[in-house]
């Protein structure tokens, strides 16, 4: 079952999710990836939100980016958003990521950082994971070499 559940609005978010992807595999992190936009396919939002076994969401969009805070809207787990640098060199999408109304948070992260989110997703999950935290504390030790 997945522990991670990464939704992008389209396919032209390919290579952002490929390096969300990337980093989990890395550190093992079993993921789904769907793509479901939150204007073009509202019910399979509803659907994979609600029957997912994940315990983290990141959610990639752009333009509009309503992804992210629609996810935030239906769950109480953590939801990272990613800005998809789709027009205006991605400030429209990182505005409207960052900028949600009080009590639907999303972590966000930098615009097209699949990286940083995949990161963040791995800090919170080693959290209640003893072996996943051994491997990000590796991991972060490597770094500073």
């Amino acid at each position: 079952m997945e522990k991670v559940l990464i939704l992008s609005g389209s396919k032209s978010d390919a290579e952002i999710v490929e390096s969300v992807e990337t980093v989990l595999k890395a550190f093992e992190v079993p993921y789904r990836s769907e793509i479901a936009s939150a204007h073009r396919n509202p019910d399979k939002v509803d659907q994979l939100v609600m029957e997912t076994s994940a315990r983290v969401f990141i959610a990639v969009a752009g333009l509009s980016a309503a992804l992210p805070g629609v996810v935030a809207s239906k769950t109480s787990k953590p939801v990272i958003g990613v800005p998809v640098n789709a027009a205006l060199g991605g400030l429209d999408s990182l505005l409207s990521i960052a900028q949600m109304p009080p009590n639907v948070p999303v972590a966000t992260v930098g615009i097209n950082g699949g990286k940083n989110a995949a990161m963040l997703a791995i800090q919170i999950l080693a959290l209640s994971d003893q072996d996943l935290a051994a491997k990000l504390s590796d991991f972060k030790e490597k770094m500073k070499q």
